[in-house]
């Protein structure tokens, strides 16, 4: 996801996008844990779209 799609989003759709993604991390920490995670650099991917999702929320948040 790349910051350009994360800007066009509304503030409700990136809170959405911020609970999936954390919870899409969450099974990927439980599948490292079990020894099933095939691709750990999806793990880190995830991680940073938060990150950049975060940001953009805090942005907007406090531009107001």
């Amino acid at each position: 996801m790349t910051i350009e799609e994360i800007r066009k989003l509304n503030d409700q759709d990136l809170a959405d996008k911020v609970l999936e993604l954390k919870a899409e991390l969450l099974n990927f920490r439980f599948q490292a844990k079990a020894g099933q995670l095939d691709n750990g650099k999806k793990m880190n991917q995830v991680r940073k779209d938060i990150a950049r999702l975060l940001t953009v929320k805090n942005e907007r948040q406090s531009s107001k």
